[in-house]
C-alpha cells in the first residue's frame, strides 16, 4: 500500500497567501473561471476568482451552471476545456520564413520556458496529462514545445468530492481521488461552518511551498473527512466503462452492424476530439503574406473524424462517418493499449456532454457489448 501523502490544513481565508507565494517564484497562475455560461481555464490573479458558489449539471449533449447554495470555490466537476490547451496548445508556429530579393531566412521559434501553476486540477485530468507525457515527453520522439511547457508547470489538484452527470472514471481507474501526479491536491470542506482545504503533498516543490506558508498538519480527523468525501463521489457516479473488458469487446465487434447505426447519428463535428484531454492528432498548415516576402508554418489540432485527416493520394481511406467513429473509439479504448500500456479514456464524460447528438462512449459499449460478433469483413 502506497505511503499517505503529507497532509496539511489551508484556512479559505489564507488561499490568497499560496496564489502569492506562487506568484513570487514567478508562476503565472492559471484555473477555473466562470464565463459564456461555462466553467473555462484561464488566468488568475487571485482566488477570488474562482466560481464561489457555481456548480454544473452534465448529461448527454448538456451543459448547464447553476447557483449552489453554499460558497464551494471548486464545487463544479470539468467544463469543456482541459490543460491539454496550455501544454499542447490548438496552434504553434513550426517555422517562419522570410524572402529578399533571391535569397531567403528560416526562423524555427525557440520553446520559451515559462513558469504556469495549474490550480484546480482533477484526477481525470492528472490523468490525461501522464498519458500525453509518455506520448511527447517520453515516447521516441520527444516534442519540444511541450517538454518546454510541461517542465515549467506545477500542479496543484482538487480531489472531487462530488461527481458529474457524465463522469465515468471511477470505472476507468483514474478517480475520483488523486493519489499522485501532483505537487500539492486540495479537498475543499465546509463542515463545521469553516470554509477549508486538507492539502496533501505529492512533491519537493509543494512541500516547499507548504513550509514557506508554515500550515499546521492536518488532524487525523480533517484527512478520514476528506477521504470518506472522495469515496462519496465515487458510490454516486451514475455512469460506468469496464475497461479490463472494453478493449476484448471492440476487438470482436469490428464488422458489427452497430457501426452504422451510430454514424447515421454522428456529425463528424470534431467536438469529441477537441474536448478530449488526451487526443493528439495534429495538422501542419501553410500560409504567406500577399506580397509574397513571408511564410509561416503551422501546427494545429486536428481529428480523425476530419475526411482530409485520412486523405492518402487518390482518396480518403475512412469515406464513411460511420468508420471514423470506429477508428475514434476502437483506437482510444483498444488499440492505446498496444501502443501505449493503458487506455486513451480517462473517464471525465467530456465527449458525452458536448456531442450535440447525444452520443454516449459508455452505452455504445454497452451495446456492442450485447451484439453477437460477425465474421471479419462485414459492417462498416
Amino acid at each position: 500500500m502506497p505511503t499517505p501523502n503529507p497532509a496539511f490544513l489551508l484556512e479559505r481565508s489564507a488561499l490568497a497567501s499560496l496564489f502569492e507565494a506562487l506568484h513570487s517564484r514567478g508562476y503565472r497562475t492559471l484555473g477555473p473561471v466562470r464565463r459564456d455560461q461555462a466553467i473555462v481555464y484561464d488566468e488568475l490573479a487571485s482566488p477570488d476568482e474562482l466560481p464561489a458558489g457555481w456548480t454544473d449539471r452534465q448529461a448527454s449533449a448538456r451543459y448547464e451552471l447553476v447557483r449552489r447554495d453554499d460558497d464551494r470555490l471548486f464545487g463544479f466537476t470539468v467544463g469543456p476545456e482541459s490543460w491539454k490547451r496550455f501544454l499542447f496548445p490548438p496552434r504553434i508556429p513550426l517555422v517562419s520564413i522570410t524572402r529578399s530579393g533571391r535569397s531567403f531566412t528560416a526562423d524555427a521559434p525557440a520553446p520559451a520556458p515559462k513558469r504556469q501553476a495549474f490550480i484546480g486540477v482533477r484526477a481525470c485530468e492528472l490523468a490525461a496529462i501522464a498519458r500525453q507525457d509518455r506520448i511527447l515527453l517520453h515516447g521516441p520522439v520527444v516534442d519540444p514545445d511541450y517538454r518546454a511547457r510541461r517542465e515549467g508547470t506545477l500542479i496543484v489538484a482538487v480531489q472531487c468530492t462530488e461527481s458529474g452527470g457524465t463522469c465515468f472514471c471511477a470505472s476507468m481507474g483514474t478517480g475520483p481521488r488523486a493519489a499522485s501526479g501532483f505537487d500539492l491536491a486540495l479537498t475543499e470542506s465546509l463542515s463545521g461552518g469553516r470554509h477549508r482545504f486538507v492539502v496533501e503533498v505529492g512533491s519537493p516543490a509543494g512541500a516547499e511551498l507548504v513550509a514557506a506558508l508554515s500550515l499546521p498538519p492536518a488532524p487525523e480527523a480533517e484527512i478520514a473527512e476528506a477521504r470518506a468525501a472522495c469515496e462519496h463521489a465515487a458510490a454516486r457516479m451514475g455512469r460506468k466503462l469496464p475497461a479490463g473488458e472494453v478493449k476484448a469487446v471492440l476487438e470482436r465487434n469490428l464488422s458489427s452492424p452497430h457501426w452504422a447505426e451510430v454514424g447515421k447519428r454522428c456529425l463528424a463535428c470534431t467536438s469529441c476530439t477537441m474536448v478530449c484531454p488526451t487526443c493528439f492528432c495534429t495538422a501542419v498548415q501553410d500560409g504567406s503574406d500577399f506580397s509574397g516576402t513571408s511564410a509561416e508554418r503551422w501546427r494545429v489540432w486536428d481529428s480523425c473524424f476530419s475526411a482530409a485527416y485520412s486523405y492518402i493520394h487518390g482518396g480518403s481511406t475512412r469515406p464513411q462517418v460511420a468508420s471514423r467513429y470506429r477508428q475514434w473509439i476502437t483506437h482510444k479504448l483498444a488499440w492505446w493499449h498496444d501502443q501505449f500500456g493503458e487506455s486513451g479514456c480517462v473517464g471525465c464524460g467530456r465527449c458525452i456532454t458536448w456531442c450535440p447528438a447525444g452520443i454516449d462512449i459508455t452505452e455504445e459499449v454497452a451495446a456492442l457489448a450485447r451484439q453477437a460478433p460477425r465474421p471479419t469483413g462485414e459492417g462498416a
